[in-house]
């Protein structure tokens, strides 16, 4: 009413003669101010967030108490669950079965039948109707148990549920929960079942334990910033991507919270978009996920697989947060003090059913004892010339009092009621031996859980140990645990743009189709700019820039790249001497101009190259004759100067003009060759001195990679390459150097071992035989390999000693494609790989190499370098010399 008053003095205002608006403050009272918190804390509390002490939320617990009370043994209707459950939960049919099955999906609570949807493939269940549930063996043992329940009223006041079920395992952290409600949000990641056990049992025992989360899609993940699923950690998950053959890849596992649908989605999108280049995708996704990813010729699969981790769901991220309801109150912690609490709450509820059954041992042992003493001292004939039930009831009480003092406590009215209803058959068939065989047994009972009660930690462990062992069949961890190195997108992305510059008025760009090519680039790529006048830029692909007149070098500008390695020599103003120096572009503020030369009105490059290897060419300095020039011609090497940082002045080269410069010699390499190292945590190459060092590589070098399935081939040492879980050799490749196998011929049925040289490096070559049966025992590539055969025993005969064999000696080199020679023909049970025999290799000869100063050296492609020069001119001249020429 307020509301519609203050509406009304609205309206009056408006229609009054001088039609002026006046304004008017209504405050906000009444269900503004109130119902909105109201509306909050039951969202929190009764829908969006579990709680920690069964880690179930409202409408969970109350579909699996309804199957408690639906559970005979056999399947039900999920209709006839969701009706049941809606005696307990406020809210309509469909959000009860969305949400159970989501419990089922989990595959540990509830026992399925039927269609009931696909995690991988997010095909939805079938209708309630016609497909049925029942509680699970797990369900029924560690979730209910009425004796040690709470309850309460539920919503209409018709009927009891619980306030929490007395849940004797991790189950918010087995499950994994995810809500939204209003001013936060809660997602627990799922953990894996037995891992939680571990854990569980460390804590009990007073060890340190770390838990990290296992996804029912399988998958690869990186938790190294998990933070114990605290607010601001992030998981990095990727799919399992492998190389099927060399123009298709293979997606066996896929990121939690992703389905093959979504996936299949986002690399089409990155395909339609150019991030990337497939011919066509399929799917074959049934039991387990198989999508096979169609590559064009010529496109490589290491770098695909990279490119769908950067651009596709291949890789995501997610963050965890650990809400939970405690205390009727959202309270925010990590994974471990949660699995901290339910273990605790766990031992709590194992001793609370221990002290209930301690307690109701103890009653049967009561009656026993006094059933025992009623039937054998005959004190039911007491009762015989009783006439009234107060007179019954203390004779009895008189004729016990005699017998009575090892009971654990006092005879009370009720004990001897109990007594009055046995029947007169059980009396005369009594016996009094199994009477004290059941008496005793029931004292043993009550010992164990009294000893129980004493060591309760201890028997809490053991009921852990119970549950692994009788649960934990078929529950290992599903997601494979990695550290990710970090994918540049610049480096994977396929360029699929052409990017064109116009020299003369200094613009570059991707729509200047009627100006130079220059190369293909992609939209996420820098690019790095030159100009006659000494400046230098590094800017964005754009349709159109302007970077400067007289452009004399372009590329793609590689950040980090510290192999590149740019010479130049330029005039320092009008009149001022020339200056040689080389440097390296590692790092720059995007779009600012850069000036190579120290400032100076009318400087200018008067020559250049750029080198994607540190190359050093030698260049001939042809002078202008002026005055008593006695030298008009020299050479220059820029193999004798050190590469120092862009900004230095450089070495002068002459302070008279320069009339030409000429290209005499073409340069080699004076950088280091690059060492590689291999970090087997990422599986990938590097160069920062991660793993095991492979050696030094200079341009033609490669690596030779062996795997259990007998596939050798050869690589280049490129960043982006991917390695297979079953490599069993990698190591830089030496021509010259053998290679020794021994592998089980199938088809024979014996063992053979060749010794070859690669001869087509290109290639991938098998060297077991293509039997389903055949194997590769063990390949060496020791320059003299020795190995030990033992022999199997047979029974009857004296064991055969064992042979030691020289392979260098047993089998001379032959092709890859042999057969090889016979290892033996007798039975043999072990090979094993000795030490080999010492060989010096050849030393070769050393090659005179320039350090770069304070840089380290990173893997580059092999490029011829490119050259700028000019003709000097007079410092009179106004022309900026000759036109740029490229060698």
């Amino acid at each position: 009413m307020d509301l519609e008053n203050d509406n009304e003095e609205l309206d009056n205002d408006l229609t009054s003669e001088d039609h002026q608006p006046q304004e008017v403050i209504t405050k906000v009272t009444g269900m503004y101010k109130d119902w909105f918190l109201d509306y909050a804390s039951y969202v929190i509390l009764e829908r969006a967030v579990p709680a920690i002490e069964d880690g179930l939320k409202p409408v969970q617990r109350r579909i699996l108490h309804s199957m408690k009370d639906l559970d005979d043994g056999r399947y039900n209707k999920v209709a006839n669950i969701v009706g049941h459950t809606m005696q307990y939960h406020p809210h309509g049919d469909a959000s009860i079965a969305d949400a159970m099955v989501q419990v089922g999906q989990k595959e540990l609570l509830i026992d399925m039948q039927g269609n009931w949807g696909n995690i991988l493939t997010g095909d939805r269940a079938a209708a309630s109707r016609y497909i049925e549930a029942r509680l699970s063996k797990f369900a029924l043992d560690v979730v209910y148990n009425p004796k040690v329940t709470d309850w309460q009223l539920s919503y209409d006041g018709r009927k009891k549920e619980p306030i929490n079920l007395p849940v004797k395992f991790p189950l918010l952290l087995a499950q994994g929960g995810e809500g939204i409600a209003v001013g936060l949000s809660t997602k627990i990641l799922p953990h894996n079942f037995i891992e939680l056990i571990d854990a569980s049992i460390k804590h009990l025992q007073g060890k340190k334990f770390t838990i990290l989360p296992d996804f029912p899609t399988s998958g690869i993940a990186d938790f190294t910033n998990y933070n114990d699923g605290n607010r601001g950690g992030k998981v990095r998950v990727r799919a399992k991507i492998s190389q099927l053959d060399k123009n298709t890849l293979v997606i066996n596992e896929i990121p939690f919270s992703t389905t093959t649908t979504t996936l299949i989605d986002s690399i089409l999108k990155a395909n339609e978009k150019g991030k990337i280049k497939i011919k066509k995708i399929e799917d074959n996704t049934a039991a387990k996920v198989e999508i096979l990813v169609h590559l064009p010729s010529g496109i490589s699969p290491d770098k695909t697989i990279d490119a769908l981790y950067a651009f596709t769901n291949c890789e995501i991220s997610i963050s965890p947060l650990g809400c939970v309801i405690e205390d009727n109150k959202p309270n925010f912690i990590g994974v471990s003090e949660m699995l901290r609490r339910s273990t605790d709450n766990t031992v709590a509820l194992l001793k609370k059913e221990l002290e209930i059954q301690l307690g109701e041992l103890q009653e049967q042992w009561h009656f026993a004892s006094l059933e025992r003493i009623f039937i054998e001292n005959r004190i039911y004939r007491d009762i015989e010339e009783v006439e009234t039930w107060e007179g019954v009831i203390e004779a009895i009480d008189k004729g016990l009092q005699p017998y009575i003092k090892h009971l654990k406590r006092a005879v009370t009215e009720e004990d001897i009621v109990r007594l009055t209803e046995i029947r007169i058959k059980r009396i005369s068939k009594f016996d009094i031996d199994k009477a004290q065989q059941k008496i005793e047994a029931l004292e043993n009972d009550i010992a164990q859980i009294k000893h129980d009660l004493e060591h309760l930690i201890e028997f809490a462990i053991a009921y852990f140990k119970r549950l692994k062992t009788t649960y934990g069949k078929e529950k290992e961890r599903k997601t494979e645990i990695r550290i990710f190195d970090d994918i540049e997108a610049t480096k994977v992305v396929i360029r699929n743009t052409k990017l064109y510059v116009n020299r003369e008025e200094g613009f570059i760009g991707t729509s200047l189709r009627r100006n130079e090519y220059v190369t293909d680039c992609s939209d996420i790529d820098d690019i790095i700019c030159f100009t006659e006048e000494g400046k230098m830029m590094i800017t964005k692909v754009g349709s159109k820039t302007f970077i400067g007149k007289n452009i004399i070098h372009v590329a793609i500008f590689k950040k980090k790249d510290k192999r590149t390695i740019y010479n130049l020599i330029y005039k320092d103003g009008r009149g001022g001497a020339s200056y040689v120096k080389r440097f390296a572009v590692t790092s720059v503020t995007r779009d600012k101009e850069y000036d190579l030369a120290q400032g100076k009105k009318d400087s200018k490059l008067l020559y250049f190259s750029a080198n994607p290897n540190g190359e050093a060419e030698v260049i001939t300095v042809l002078l202008r004759q002026a005055g008593s020039i006695k030298k008009l011609k020299f050479d220059l090497d820029f193999a004798d100067l050190l590469i120092k940082g862009r900004g230095v002045k450089g070495n002068i080269v002459t302070k008279y003009n320069i009339k030409r410069i000429e290209l005499k010699e073409q340069g080699v390499s004076t950088l280091k060759p690059r060492k590689i190292w291999f970090d087997d945590s990422v599986q990938r190459l590097n160069v920062d001195d991660r793993g095991e060092l492979l050696g030094e590589f200079r341009g033609e070098d490669r690596l030779l990679i062996i795997n259990q399935k007998g596939n050798v081939k050869t690589v280049v040492p490129e960043m982006t390459l991917h390695f297979d879980s079953d490599m069993i050799v990698l190591e830089k490749w030496k021509p010259t150097k053998p290679i020794s196998a021994i592998y089980w011929d199938g088809e024979k049925e014996r063992y053979y071992v060749k010794r070859f040289l690669i001869d087509t490096p290109e290639k991938e070559d098998i060297i077991i035989t293509e039997h389903p049966k055949s194997f590769l025992e063990l390949v060496s590539t020791d320059y003299k390999p020795i190995v030990e055969l033992v022999y199997t025993k047979i029974r009857g005969k004296d064991q055969r000693p064992n042979d030691v064999i020289n392979l260098e000696e047993f089998i001379s080199i032959k092709g890859v494609k042999a057969l090889g020679n016979q290892l033996t023909t007798h039975k043999v049970r072990q090979i094993n790989l000795l030490d080999p025999i010492p060989y010096e290799e050849p030393e070769s000869l050393p090659v005179e190499e320039i350090e770069v100063i304070e840089e380290e050296n990173i893997i580059a492609e092999e490029n011829t370098p490119q050259g700028f020069s000019t003709d000097a001119t007079d410092t009179d001249n106004e022309t900026g010399g000759e036109q740029a020429s490229l060698f």
